[in-house]
């Protein structure tokens, strides 16, 4: 009975030291891995913190300065067109609000509206005083900014373009501001010159007429 007694105190302690040296050897690994646990089914396991990768070749986005001056326009129409009154009208509140967050001057209004019947028969093997006539309206809005720098004019242009509605079509026109060069001069000059030639041979014949 003592050597039962012993055996068991001695199973116990031993069981009880391999207890505290796996509790202990654990805390030491996850120390060690700065909070976390490493075992061969899962990877990586947090307690804690956020743990988030960086990698240290990450390079900053570089900006480019370009010695060529921006192009200027006088003027750009937007024309938008589509068969949707309330869908227009939600886009022209998008295209205004996002203009004036650009600081843009922009101007809308409304062309007529456009309106096209066909009539055609109900089915094809069927009498020509069977018909039905369908209609379709094409409704517009007209947006004009002014004096837009190339850049402006493209993020601007971009941006209403990607949030496009479906079934909305959009046409723009740019009014682009040039300089005036030797022929466009030689070119105005003649043109004065002409005139003024005109008008003094129109004189001379009212002259003559009168005597």
């Amino acid at each position: 009975m003592a050597a039962r007694a012993s055996l068991c105190a001695l199973g116990w302690r031993l069981w009880k030291g391999s207890r505290n040296f796996s509790v202990s050897s654990c805390r030491n690994s996850t120390a060690q891995n700065g909070g976390f646990l490493l075992s061969t089914n899962m990877k990586w396991v947090q307690f804690s913190n956020l743990h988030v990768d960086v990698p240290k070749d990450l390079t900053k986005p570089t900006i480019t300065i370009s010695d060529e001056p921006d192009t200027l326009y006088k003027r750009l129409s937007v024309l938008v067109k589509g068969h949707d009154k309330a869908v227009l009208d939600s886009y022209e509140y998008f295209a205004v609000l996002a203009a004036k967050e650009l600081g843009i001057s922009i101007k809308v209004h409304e062309p007529p509206r456009k309106i096209e019947r066909f009539t055609l028969l109900k089915s094809v093997h069927i009498f020509k005083k069977h018909r039905v006539q369908y209609e379709m309206r094409t409704l517009y809005r007209c947006l004009e900014l002014e004096h837009l720098t190339g850049s402006t004019a493209d993020v601007y242009l971009e941006y209403i373009q990607r949030n496009l509605p479906e079934g909305v079509a959009m046409e723009v026109t740019k009014t682009k501001l040039g300089t005036v060069t030797r022929t466009h001069q030689e070119a105005n000059l003649g043109n004065s010159t002409r005139g003024k030639r005109r008008k003094q041979a129109i004189k001379s014949q009212t002259t003559c007429a009168g005597m």
